[in-house]
Formats: C-alpha cells, sequence, structure tokens
C-alpha cells in the first residue's frame, strides 16, 4: 500500500471544518508567541491609568520607562523565535487526529497491491465508504490555547487583573493625554467625592471620572472636595448645598450636603463644571389589604403592603375609638373618659428587601376598651430618611375575646364599663351582686365566685371614686375571673364536656363563623374523646369502644365521630334547627351516660363517708381530725371575707381582728395538717388512693401557706383565693382517704352507704345544711355536708327561708333585723 499522505482528495468534503481549524491554529500560534508582549503592554495600560508616572519624579519615570522599552524588545525577540506559521496541511492533520482510523490520512491513500483482484478492490471500496462516512457532519477541531506550560508563574493572569482593575477603578482618559503629546499637568489640581447616604445603598462617585452630562444625585448626598496648590489658583463655585455658612471659595477641603438641583463648577486649571440633578426622596407609602379579621378566639388581623423607593424601616398602627359609631345604650351610655389611643409597632418580614413589603398586623386586644366596639386602625410607614407616610383610615370593629359563659360574659361587660367611664361602677356593682345572688347551678368555680365576692366589696366601698391605679388593679382583678370562668378549672372531663356542649349550642343560636365553627367542634371533639377515656378506665363491664347509658342505648366511638361531623356540617350551611335538634340529641345522650356513671361512682364516695367516720381505730381518728382542719379553714375563709367586706381589723365575730390575727390561724391550720401528715395514722398507706390523698394535702398545705404570707401583706383577695384552693384540696384528700379506707375495711356496708349517697335515705330529721344528726359522717370527712348542686339548691331553699321570715311583720323587730343583717351579708 502507498502510504503518500495526500488529502486533497477529501477536502472538497471538509473545505469548511479544514478552515475553521486552520483559524483555530492561527489563534494558538499567536497565543504562544505574543502572551509575553501583551502581558507588558497590559502593565503599562494599568500604570497609566492609576496615575503612576504623576507620582514618581522625573528620574524614576524615565527608569521605568526604559525599564518597560526592555521588556516589551525581549518580548518580541521571543514572538519572533516562537513564531510557526500554520498550514493547511497542519490543520488537516489537527483534524485527523482526533477521527477514529485517520480518514483522510486514508482517502489520500491508494491501493498498492491486488487492484485487480474484484474481492480486494471490493474491500478497499467498503473501507473508503466507511471513512467517507466519518467525515458526515465533520466539526472543526478546537484550537489548544494553555499557556501554562509556557508561563509557569502566571505573569500574564498578573497583568490581565492590573488592566482589569485600572479599567473599573483608574482613569484611561490619561492615555489619550499621552497620546496627543501632552505633558503631564503640573500645579494646581482639584479632587472631588460624591457620597449618596447610606439607605440608599448606591456608591460614591469620583467626580474627575464622571461624563459631562448632567449627574443625578440623591437629596442628602455628601460632598467631599480637595483644591491643592497656591491658594486661589482654583476656586469653587456651587449652588447645591443652599448653605448659610460658606467657606471661603479658595479653602482647601470644603464638604457640604446636596439639597437641591444646581451647578458645581472648579474655576482655575484643569476646572471643570458639572450640572447637579438632585432627586428627592419619596414619601414612603402604606395600604391596608383586606378587612381585619379574627385569628383564633381572640387576636385581630389586618394584612398590609408597604414600599418606599429605598425600603421602609419601621411600620406602626394607631387604633382609635369611632365614638360616633358605637352604639350607646347600658354603660356606654356614659360620657367615656379621655381613653389613649393604642399605639402597635408592627413586625416587618426580616428577609428579603424592605423596598415593597407585604406583612400582616397581629395582636391581641381582647382586654382593652375597644375590643368589640367601632374603631378607627391607622397604619404608619416610615423610611430612613424620616420620612413618614399614612393610611386611609380603616374603620372596623376590633375583635375581642368571645365568652360563651353567661356569668363570665357579664363580668367581662361590666369591667368594660368601668374602663369606659367611672361613673359606670355603682351600677357595674349592682348588676355583679344580682348575677351573683343566686349561684346555685350558675357559678361553677368556687374560687373564681370567692374572688369576685372580694371585687365586688371592694368596688362597692369605692365606687365612683376610683383612682387610676384601683381601677386598673380591679379590671385586670374581673378580667382574669371572667377567664377563670370561661377557661379555667376543668377539673373533670364532664365539666370540659359540658362547657363545650354550652359554646356549640352558643355558636348556633347565633349563626358562627365557620373558623368559629371549625375552632369549636375541635374544642367538643378533644373534650368528648377525654371523657370517653375516663369512662373505658373505670371498671366497668364492656370495652372502651362503645358507650352506653341506662335506657340500653350504645354508640360507638366511630358513631360520635360521624355524628359530630354531621353537626359541624349542618353548622356551616346555616341548618339551625336540625342542628340544634341533634345537639340536643347529643347532650341527652351523654346526660344519661351520666347518670348511669354517677350510680356506680357514688358508691366509692358513700362508702368512703362511712368509713371516715369510724372513730375507734387510728385511721378514723386521724379522718376526725382532717375534718376538723377542713372546717377550721372553712371558718377562716368566712371570717377573712368579712373581715375585707368591713375594712381589715374590723372582725364581728371575734372581736378586733387584724391580718396578723387570721395569719395566726392560718399557720396553726397548716401545722395541724403537717402533723397530721406526719403521724401516718391516715388510711391507704402504699395505695394508690392514699398516695392520691397525701398529693391533695400537700397541695393544701402550699395553699395554706400562701393565704398565710397574702394575709401578712394584707392581701385579702389573694388570701381568699389560696384559701379557696386549700379547701378543694382538702376536699380532694378526704374523699380519696375514704376510697383507701373504704378499700382497706372491706364492702360490707356498701349497700347502705349506696343508698345514703344516692339520696335513697330518708332526709327527714337532717339539719339545713343536709347533715344528720348523729350520723358517724358527722366527725369523720366533710361529706356530712352536702355536696354539687345540693349545696347550691340548699343554699337557694336557705335565703328563700329567711327572706320569707324577715317580710314577717308579727316577728319581733331583734329578730328581722338578724335577718336582714344576714342577707346584706349574704
Amino acid at each position: 500500500m502507498n502510504s503518500t499522505y495526500r488529502p486533497e482528495a477529501a477536502l472538497g468534503q471538509i473545505r469548511t471544518p479544514l478552515r475553521l481549524t486552520l483559524v483555530g491554529l492561527w489563534l494558538e500560534a499567536m497565543g504562544q508567541a505574543l502572551w509575553p508582549l501583551v502581558s507588558v503592554g497590559l502593565v503599562g495600560f494599568a500604570a497609566v491609568s492609576f496615575g503612576v508616572l504623576d507620582v514618581l519624579s522625573l528620574d524614576a519615570v524615565w527608569i521605568a520607562l526604559l525599564a518597560w522599552v526592555g521588556c516589551a524588545l525581549g518580548a518580541v525577540f521571543y514572538a519572533v523565535r516562537r513564531w510557526r506559521r500554520p498550514r493547511m496541511e497542519d490543520a488537516a492533520a489537527r483534524l485527523d487526529a482526533g477521527l477514529a482510523g485517520r480518514p483522510l490520512m486514508m482517502l489520500g491513500d491508494a491501493q498498492a497491491i491486488g487492484a485487480d483482484d474484484p474481492a480486494s478492490a471490493a474491500v478497499w471500496a467498503v473501507q473508503r465508504a466507511r471513512m467517507l462516512a466519518q467525515l458526515t457532519n465533520l466539526r472543526p477541531a478546537p484550537p489548544r490555547l494553555r499557556l501554562a506550560g509556557a508561563d509557569p508563574f502566571g505573569l500574564r493572569l498578573g497583568a490581565l487583573l492590573l488592566a482589569a482593575m485600572a479599567l473599573l477603578f483608574g482613569t484611561p482618559a490619561r492615555l489619550a493625554d499621552m497620546g496627543a503629546g501632552g505633558a503631564p499637568a503640573l500645579g494646581p489640581m482639584w479632587e472631588a467625592w460624591a457620597t449618596p447616604p447610606a439607605y440608599t445603598g448606591k456608591p460614591a462617585l469620583y467626580l474627575a471620572d464622571q461624563p459631562d452630562s448632567p449627574l443625578a444625585l440623591p437629596i442628602g448626598t455628601r460632598f467631599d472636595l480637595r483644591l491643592y496648590g497656591a491658594a486661589g489658583d482654583v476656586i469653587l463655585d456651587e449652588t447645591v448645598s443652599m448653605r448659610t455658612d460658606a467657606t471661603a471659595l479658595s479653602q482647601p477641603q470644603q464638604s457640604f450636603d446636596l439639597a437641591r438641583s444646581g451647578l458645581l463648577r472648579f474655576d482655575g486649571p484643569g476646572g471643570r463644571s458639572f450640572d447637579i440633578v438632585a432627586q428627592p426622596d419619596t414619601p414612603p407609602r402604606i395600604d391596608p389589604m383586606g378587612a381585619v379579621a379574627r385569628q383564633g378566639d381572640s387576636r385581630f388581623v389586618l394584612g398590609f403592603a408597604a414600599s418606599d423607593d429605598y425600603g421602609i424601616t419601621r411600620a406602626s398602627a394607631q387604633i382609635d375609638l369611632d365614638l360616633q359609631a358605637v352604639e350607646r345604650r347600658y354603660g356606654l351610655l356614659a360620657q367615656p373618659d379621655q381613653i389613649a389611643p393604642v399605639m402597635l409597632d408592627v413586625v416587618l418580614p426580616r428577609r428579603g428587601g424592605r423596598s415593597a413589603v407585604e406583612g400582616q398586623l397581629v395582636d391581641d386586644l381582647s382586654s382593652h376598651v375597644f375590643a368589640n366596639l367601632p374603631v378607627v386602625i391607622t397604619l404608619f410607614a416610615h423610611d430612613a430618611a424620616g420620612q413618614m407616610g399614612q393610611s386611609a383610615p380603616i374603620r372596623a370593629v376590633l375583635p375581642g375575646k368571645r365568652f360563651f359563659d353567661p356569668l363570665a360574659s357579664a363580668i367581662a361587660e361590666m369591667r368594660r364599663d368601668i374602663l369606659w367611664a367611672r361613673s359606670n361602677a355603682p351600677r357595674s356593682v349592682q348588676v355583679l351582686k344580682a348575677v351573683t345572688h343566686a349561684p346555685e347551678g350558675f357559678v361553677r368555680n368556687e374560687r373564681a365566685y370567692l374572688r369576685l365576692r372580694a371585687v365586688i366589696a371592694q368596688l362597692d366601698a369605692q365606687k365612683a371614686a376610683l383612682s387610676d391605679e384601683t381601677r386598673t388593679v380591679l379590671t385586670d382583678e374581673l378580667w382574669a375571673i371572667a377567664l377563670l370562668i370561661e377557661e379555667g378549672d376543668l377539673a373533670s372531663a364532664r365539666a370540659r364536656l359540658d362547657r363545650a356542649q354550652d359554646r356549640v349550642d352558643e355558636a348556633i343560636r347565633r349563626g358562627a363563623s365557620p373558623e368559629e365553627i371549625a375552632d369549636l367542634m375541635q374544642e367538643l371533639r378533644d373534650a368528648l374523646q377525654e371523657y370517653m377515656r375516663q369512662l373505658a378506665q373505670e371498671p366497668r363491664e364492656g370495652s372502651d369502644q362503645t358507650a352506653q347509658n341506662p335506657q340500653g342505648q350504645s354508640m360507638s366511638q366511630d358513631q360520635l365521630q360521624q355524628l359530630l361531623d354531621r353537626l359541624q356540617e349542618l353548622m356551616e350551611n346555616g341548618d339551625t334547627a336540625q342542628a340544634a335538634e341533634l345537639m340536643q340529641q347529643l347532650r341527652d345522650f351523654m346526660q344519661n351516660m351520666q347518670i348511669a356513671e354517677g350510680q356506680g361512682g357514688g358508691q366509692g364516695a358513700g362508702q368512703g363517708g362511712g368509713q371516715g367516720g369510724d372513730t375507734g381505730n387510728p385511721s378514723g381518728q386521724a379522718m376526725r381530725q382532717l375534718g376538723d382542719t377542713l372546717r377550721g379553714q372553712q371558718s377562716l375563709s368566712d371570717q377573712a371575707f368579712r373581715d375585707m367586706q368591713n375594712g381589715m381589723g374590723e372582725g364581728k365575730d371575734g372581736g378586733e381582728q387584724d391580718g396578723d390575727a387570721l395569719a395566726q390561724r392560718q399557720q396553726e391550720l397548716r401545722d395541724g395538717l403537717g402533723q397530721l401528715q406526719n403521724q401516718g395514722a391516715l388510711p391507704g398507706a402504699n395505695t394508690p388512693e392514699g398516695e392520691a390523698g397525701q398529693q391533695a394535702l400537700n397541695d393544701a398545705a402550699r395553699a395554706m401557706e400562701q393565704a398565710e404570707q397574702a394575709l401578712r401583706d394584707g392581701d385579702l383577695p389573694r388570701a381568699l383565693d389560696g384559701q379557696a384552693q386549700a379547701l378543694q384540696a382538702l376536699r380532694d384528700g378526704m374523699r380519696a382517704f375514704n376510697d383507701a379506707l373504704a378499700n382497706e375495711q372491706g364492702q360490707d356496708d356498701a349497700p347502705r352507704q349506696l343508698g345514703r349517697a344516692t339520696g335513697e335515705d330518708d332526709m327527714r330529721g337532717t339539719d339545713p345544711l343536709g347533715r344528720q344528726p348523729g350520723s358517724a359522717l358527722r366527725n369523720g370527712s366533710d361529706e356530712n355536708l352536702l355536696q354539687g348542686t345540693d349545696v347550691y339548691r340548699r343554699a337557694e331553699e336557705l335565703l328563700e327561708e329567711i327572706r320569707r321570715r324577715s317580710g314577717e311583720a308579727a316577728r319581733p323587730e331583734e329578730e328581722r333585723g338578724y335577718l336582714k343583717r344576714l342577707l346584706d351579708l349574704f
């Protein structure tokens, strides 16, 4: 085979890729030969742009120029030695080297042997066809511009970096001065910098590098000027600062701020004139997005959008009472006191720019007097320049907390009336006395009731003469009491379930919003689930997956869930009639379950009461002492309340008493309780019931200690609160010990005690408080006193009997006076 390299045979098919490859070889050859010369030129360009020649002495300038020329000549010599002119054959070889089988070389060959053999000629033709197929869509070979081997120290990269910095920060116009043959300017010069305010985010400008076109700068831009040479050689003329105490026009150093558009001119050698256009800072803008909405139970939400040319720094909101839109009735009829507007800070997004922001104002003003009243909300936006923009007034009803408990709602309304005007205090006292007149079935929280009585007494004593400090203290206490009645002290799952059912009933009656319905139904589901879980833990027959009432009706948890889903659907669709009917069915079913459970649960209570009265053993004696402690605590609480009504130190039943005397009695009760615990005679040692009783007594001791300290401080409301907690804890402890005592002594007398607990005993022969004279229950525990709703029923009967007797004219005047004093007390 002839191996002569003849690519011309295939050049017609690859002419364009071949030419492009040749261009790449030229670039490669030029880069290899000329990179030192280009690097020397870039270094010279950077030196001239940075003004290096201006700061060097004349001798240093000549030395630098000679060094630069020497480097340039060396670079030229290097280029001549390394230069190799690329040819078409070189391009073909480069292109052929990147192909499999080197097709260009093969196509340039001719068959040396076997040309006359048809088989051999056919094989040769097939091989040529394959080589020609590789030349289809042929791409040019890229040039190899790698110079790392020729420049191991990276000199070319350093020269390129200097040239780039000269273009960005230097003065390339100096090259034109040198090309014109002008000598470097000697003598007076000037320099000036314009620094925009930092909040704009714009860079400082070197005025000598700026074009002659008008220069737009933000108002407040700082000008710093430097004048060189003899005094008077360069004079500043400006009309942009509006300075009244301007320095001399030839002062070497001057600084001032841009206040308006005008002219800035340097008169003298090398002087220039600048037309300055002042750009004012536009005030920020803020607008509400949508209406005021409710979030959760008491928070309100208001969306907003704010914008500024350079960014919002802060935002705020002012809420004023819309007095013209207030429905003036009841306590709002009075002329309101001076009520300061509410100022709120608006939280801005922490991420992203502040030129255009969107956010929400979220806050809880449910305890403010403006809650549930018409208000006017104004949004404000501030920028870094000290400018302020405000939105159009937003008129809305400020969302407040929704109270579903009637007593809590009444307390919250009376609190609002007192905050509205001090003159409403007498009326509020009358209303609060009226709503607490018959607490049975209405006031379900004993602590809240005692605290409310204390507040009523203080309001009744001061009425319209309330000081600002006293009014704040009393209204805060009323708010805490309302929350306690509405949300607090849900000691049992049944109480929580009743409350959730009441809230749903109220929502059905007034047509609540979908958001409120969802919240209330979730609360009802949670309460029902907790109640069913407690029922499942009771020792009873059947599975915890089914609820059954005494009538034999049963319902699985899945069915209960379906019923609740159907109830929510009816409420959301506005079908209040069917929703109310379905809610009543659910309430009836749960009420029947309560009766069935009460018959089983009353057994333990009754047994505990009977066993507690046994004084023939140490456990019975300890239970009797615990009952004495309970009665002593109740008596002390009554005395503290009477003292608060009449003023500290003016007790009636015990003569002159003050806070220290009451605190001493409280300490004695606490010490006696501690001694009783240390004796170890209480029943139920190492049993769950006994441990629960001990924990309850520990809670009672802590509450007694708090009440004692409050009595020494003269804080009777706080003392009454602690005493109420102590009473409740003592009762819980006695119930637990009664259960433990019943477990220790057996269940022989269970039928008799069950009958007593469920009311099967004849109530005849009991005293007005439901106690049976001579019963063993007198000294054993507080079970000799009526519990639950019976307390309020019997108290109502007593009050009605006292009222009836006090109205009988035939009775002696002394007896009628005593009865009236009782009515005033309670």
